[in-house]
């Protein structure tokens, strides 16, 4: 389905706990006198115009700080397992059809690429056999291949998935012999944690058994594919703007905001 512009028409959910354990209510934390879930959303829709942004949120607290902003917000259970769970109940919520898409912001990327957002959304209308859309990007450092904390996909020549992985993947079997010193060409490719989905996949998702490979690496994602489900990739050539997982990440934003010349 196409917005009148002729742009694919979407959702985007910004799932927002107010639990957290390295930054406490990390979604109100003030960021130049707003907070940091309601600087995601207007980013978004200042980005993306046209299109329906919606938080979904934990705590009435979020609720409330949406609300004063302009920002729509829906509650959700506390019990969520996960942020699938989440998204499942917030678009029972909102009522959507099970062909329209939605997708996944992280209330924790005030920086975030809206170019990004567009392009994700777009890839499930580009490949109809995808249940889920995500991005990648070329990685850059050897720190960041062989760091476990930064997740690596491979593609098939069509830009689907054909594996997640906290590894240094591809392997270069003859340049790594010796150990990793530099980066194969092409280069790896780094996930973004950015996803789009059909709705109705994303209402069976939960329900999905756990596989056993997506407990090995610790990546929901890999229980779709586990089940036979096809995740597109967009390949963007730049590396996101940085999210905030600590106080640390936080005082970056912070600044960065406070000598802006624009409050978004």
């Amino acid at each position: 389905m196409t917005s009148p512009l002729g742009t694919p028409s979407f959702t985007v959910l910004i799932p927002a706990r107010l639990a957290s354990t390295r930054l406490p209510n990390k979604p109100l934390a003030d960021i130049a006198g707003i907070p940091m879930v309601v600087r995601v959303a207007l980013r978004v829709m200042s980005g993306v115009e046209g299109i329906r942004v919606v938080v979904a949120a934990d705590h009435a607290s979020i609720l409330d700080a949406c609300q004063q902003h302009g920002v729509e917000a829906v509650l959700t259970s506390q019990s969520h397992p996960s942020g699938s769970d989440r998204l499942a109940q917030a678009c029972d919520l909102l009522a959507l059809d099970d062909g329209a898409i939605v997708v996944n912001v992280q209330g924790d990327e005030p920086l975030i690429d809206t170019s990004l957002v567009k392009s994700v959304a777009a890839l499930l209308d580009c490949e109809p056999t995808a249940s889920m859309g995500t991005a990648a990007h070329p990685i850059d450092s050897v720190e960041d291949f062989v760091n476990p904390n930064v997740v690596k996909v491979v593609t098939d020549a069509n830009s689907v998935a054909m594996y997640f992985s906290r590894a240094p993947i591809a392997w270069w079997r003859d340049g790594f012999m010796s150990g990793v010193a530099s980066l194969p060409e092409p280069r790896p490719l780094r996930h973004i944690g950015i996803y789009a989905y059909r709705v109705g996949f994303l209402r069976l998702f939960p329900k999905l058994a756990i596989s056993p490979i997506e407990v090995t690496e610790a990546l929901e994602q890999l229980r779709a594919m586990w089940h036979g489900y096809r995740i597109a990739v967009h390949v963007t050539p730049t590396s996101p703007g940085p999210g905030v997982d600590t106080p640390e990440d936080l005082a970056r934003v912070r600044k960065h905001f406070e000598s802006a010349t624009t409050s978004v």
